[in-house]
């Protein structure tokens, strides 16, 4: 079993930045490709940002391009999300996931084996 663990969500305005970490432990994250999703209240959790397990292969949904980074550090089995330039609509609970579907970056809520708790995110306008 992997546990997952977020940190660094908070309460800023618009236009700032945070970083928000996931921290593995129980396995090797480096196994896994790692994605990063959201949701907001009365909404479906929707796919955010996805990374390979080697780092070289990123994407992010539309909505964040440009805004966000994914990023990863294998050696401390750690993943992050850089967001910068915020907006009140990024306002949701952040999840880490973790796939052991490994031939590609992972888009769907149920391509990914494990979950963190979340941390929530708020943005003020």
């Amino acid at each position: 079993q992997m546990q997952l663990v977020e940190s660094g969500g908070g309460l800023v305005q618009t236009g700032d930045s945070l970083r928000l970490s996931c921290a593995a432990s129980g396995r090797t994250l480096s196994t896994h490709n790692t994605g990063w999703f959201r949701q907001a209240p009365g909404k479906a959790r929707e796919f955010v940002a996805a990374i390979s397990r080697s780092g070289s292969n990123t994407d992010y949904s539309d909505s964040v391009k440009g805004r966000f980074t994914i990023s990863r550090d294998n050696a401390n089995n750690t993943v992050y999300l850089q967001m910068n330039s915020l907006k009140p609509e990024d306002t949701a609970v952040y999840y880490c996931a973790a796939s052991g579907l490994t031939s590609r970056v992972r888009y769907k809520v149920e391509e990914y084996d494990y979950w963190g708790q979340g941390t929530q995110v708020t943005v003020s306008s």
